[in-house]
């Protein structure tokens, strides 16, 4: 009995798909940098949506970057000098409980852990801008800023204004923002007056001709720091990008709120040293010369220990999730964190639970409005098993809490870019601090408070009592949720 023609092309075409799911599992089951969760993610994807599965893989499954940008990033590892080697007397001083985590922390970049003046908590908007703006405008040597995004809006133009009047006198400026956040600033006269100042500028990531780009590397990597550097002295960083907490883009959101902090000293010229990774790998200049500064000489106060570092694709892309894990461990008493987008996968949510069975008292502070649906949905399919282990979830408004902040024990912060979701454990490029400053702490830990007053407590028994069509999406999201 001889098939029709179009049923022959049919089965072909079966076929041939059915092939092509079979590649994709033995691709996604042989890379060895996948977590159980992400490959069943892809592979339910890749299974159930014929075709779209397949070709959202080969677009998002991977860490691809740009050949010539990866080329540069390893020149700028392999090339630039050495972070100097720490006083072991540093690591010495620190709460044994919380070493472990300063050493995985440390170990990221291979900077030391290192003392320094007492780190300023910048928590109101007009602060943050004042303090960087008088920064700036008091640079007699460099500035160094690399953001996320920029916006033509009142402080987006002050900075610019700034730095371009710091250029007009001669002082190296230099400006890196990514070409997807920093889009709606790049070729504005604030970015014109910049470079023609004589402030060097240039793009991570450029967007233009993103479907061509798609061929050669995933277009949803990344520069997600936020850091200024002074005279390489003097650093400012945190979760602020270059914008007025009014966010337009996003208005209905907003106030965004926020936190900056100025970091004297050691650590901040380890920011340096991120500063200048990034300036060689997107613009090909090494700044080696800068980062050969010694330490000065020690200040009778240097009650700031603390240690920086910088995550990303091609670096150590375990290092924010491994140092969250280790701080939720050595708790003891309370743990506190705020994070715009949680999405921590299985081993952070278990660790926190953990916690609060044992006894610390875990809070976390999200967003009682998420600007992102999808992270919305996907946070919350973690409230039941996290409720239901004593612990307590937040959720703040009116605003976006955006701030990205931990404090242990009320002794031990972590703050930076980094959010709690798999794209800023491996596909974002962030940069964080982690120290022990009692001032740091007790200033994070007030404001933490003021967060939580103006929130409301998640009611465990109202969760318990979720009907079955919210569970279920929020489940069916968190199941795709480590795939994108």
């Amino acid at each position: 009995m001889t098939l029709p023609a179009w049923l022959s092309t049919f089965d072909l075409g079966v076929a041939a798909h059915f092939s092509a799911q079979i590649a994709a599992l033995v691709r996604v089951l042989l890379r060895s940098d996948r977590e159980p969760a992400v490959r069943a993610g892809w592979l339910v994807l890749i299974f159930t949506l014929p075709v779209a599965g397949i070709a959202l893989y080969l677009l998002i499954g991977e860490t691809r970057l740009n050949q010539r940008v990866a080329r540069r990033q390893r020149d700028a590892l392999n090339t630039l000098p050495r972070p100097a080697p720490g006083d072991p007397s540093r690591m010495a001083a620190l709460d044994p409980a919380f070493r472990p985590a300063f050493a995985r922390a440390a170990s990221v970049n291979g900077f030391a852990v290192a003392q320094g003046p007492a780190i300023t908590l910048l928590a109101e908007p007009e602060d943050q801008s004042a303090a960087l703006i008088a920064a700036i405008e008091g640079a007699r040597e460099s500035v160094h800023l690399v953001t996320y995004i920029w916006l033509d809006d009142a402080t987006g133009r002050a900075v610019a204004a700034a730095l371009a009047r710091a250029a007009g006198r001669g002082v190296a400026v230099r400006v890196l923002v990514d070409g997807l956040g920093g889009r709606s600033f790049i070729d504005t006269p604030g970015w014109r007056a910049m470079q023609a100042a004589g402030a060097q500028t240039a793009i991570a990531f450029p967007f233009h001709w993103w479907l061509l780009k798609l061929m050669s590397s995933r277009i949803d990597l990344r520069n997600h720091r936020k850091l200024v550097v002074i005279d390489g002295a003097t650093a400012f960083i945190g979760s602020r990008n270059i914008a007025d907490p009014e966010f337009r883009p996003k208005a209905r959101y907003a106030p965004w709120i926020d936190v900056m902090l100025r970091i004297e000293g050691a650590p901040a010229r380890q920011h340096q040293h991120i500063f200048a990774a990034d300036w060689l790998t997107h613009t090909g200049e090494t700044l080696a010369p800068l980062l050969g500064t010694p330490e000065a000489p020690e200040a009778p106060e240097r009650p700031a220990t603390a240690v920086a570092f910088a995550t990303g694709p091609l670096l150590d892309n375990r290092g924010v999730p491994d140092t969250f894990l280790a701080l939720i461990g050595a708790a003891s008493e309370s743990l506190t964190i705020t994070t715009p987008y949680f999405v921590p996968g299985e081993a952070i949510a278990t660790a926190l639970r953990a916690a609060a069975i044992r006894g610390v008292r875990v809070r976390i502070l999200l967003p009682r409005r998420n600007d992102s649906r999808f992270v919305g949905f996907a946070s919350r399919s973690y409230y039941p098993a996290l409720t239901e282990a004593g612990v307590e979830i937040h959720e703040h408004g009116p605003g976006l809490l955006h701030a990205k902040t931990l404090l242990a024990d009320g002794r031990v912060a972590l703050i930076g870019s980094a959010n709690l979701d798999r794209r800023s454990f491996e596909l974002n490029y962030e940069n964080v601090v982690l120290a022990e400053d009692a001032t740091l702490a007790r200033d994070l830990a007030a404001l933490q408070a003021r967060w939580i007053a103006q929130s409301r407590r998640v009611d465990p028994e109202a969760v318990a009592r979720w009907r079955w069509p919210r569970r279920l999406i929020d489940n069916l999201i968190s199941i795709l949720a480590p795939v994108l």
